[in-house]
């Protein structure tokens, strides 16, 4: 049985849940505290990052890496075009996705957050106590007025030509490399998430979204192709397993 060790509300762990998804590859998830958990997976994996994937005596870290593994291990579907330019471009949109596309959005939930109180709380590591939820989601948002401000006004800008831009590219064809359905699509769906949660997500974040981007006219299209890809490989919100730190096996 394949094992993921996450953070629920992290976009790469997201990407791997869709790449599981779209293999139809059965799994069981670890959530990982921040903190103690990193310790434990530190021990399991060599650092401290999610997502890890352990498959049998197989630890595999970083997204992209296990992507890679489960398409050599997995291959049906294949999300790699056997084509070696097609292939090339797959992987360049990726690693686009991975960096400039995740770094734009990061910047763009922080801002979220710093204003919406419901997904400042719901953000929080599962094991958050109840009353420091609470706590935190009660607090005033002109507390957090310097969050909305590490992205600047040409950061801000930048993303929306970009997410622009793959609104554009999907406008008329349902992948964005090809005819099937490709890494590259599954890459660019998981950071669209944290921009405009999906169903997946689970209440009370499913449907909330950054402001501006989220209810953006010209991205309606480009978030019903994100719910259009969801749909395809079934994606659904999975129960968390926490690690217990009692047991060696589930500490790892």
């Amino acid at each position: 049985m394949l094992e993921l060790h996450q953070f629920r509300h992290s976009a790469f762990c997201e990407k791997v849940r869709l790449i599981l998804a779209a293999k139809r590859l059965d799994y069981t998830v670890v959530e990982v505290t921040p903190g103690f958990g990193q310790l434990a997976l530190f021990r399991l994996s060599g650092q401290r990052q999610v997502p890890v994937l352990v498959d049998g005596t197989e630890v595999i870290a970083d997204s992209s890496a296990i992507a890679l593994h489960l398409e050599a291990h997995y291959p049906t579907p294949s999300l790699l075009p056997v084509d070696p330019r097609a292939r090339a471009q797959v992987l360049l949109l990726e690693d686009w996705a991975d960096t400039a596309l995740a770094a734009g959005g990061r910047m763009a939930l922080l801002q979220a957050m710093g204003t919406d109180s419901v997904v400042r709380g719901a953000l929080l590591p599962d094991a958050t106590p109840a009353p420091l939820r609470s706590l935190l989601g009660a607090l005033p948002t002109d507390l957090f007025a310097g969050v909305g401000e590490v992205m600047g006004r040409s950061e801000r800008q930048q993303l929306q030509t970009n997410l622009e831009q793959l609104a554009a590219l999907v406008s008329r064809h349902p992948y964005l490399i090809g005819d099937q359905l490709s890494l590259a699509d599954l890459a660019v769906a998981a950071q669209l998430s944290l921009l405009l949660f999906p169903a997946s997500a689970g209440a009370p974040l499913a449907g909330r979204g950054v402001a501006g981007v989220a209810d953006h006219p010209l991205l309606e299209g480009l978030f019903r192709w994100r719910d259009a890809i969801y749909a395809e490989v079934g994606r659904q919100p999975e129960p968390v397993n926490s690690p217990d730190p009692q047991t060696p096996a589930a500490a790892s």
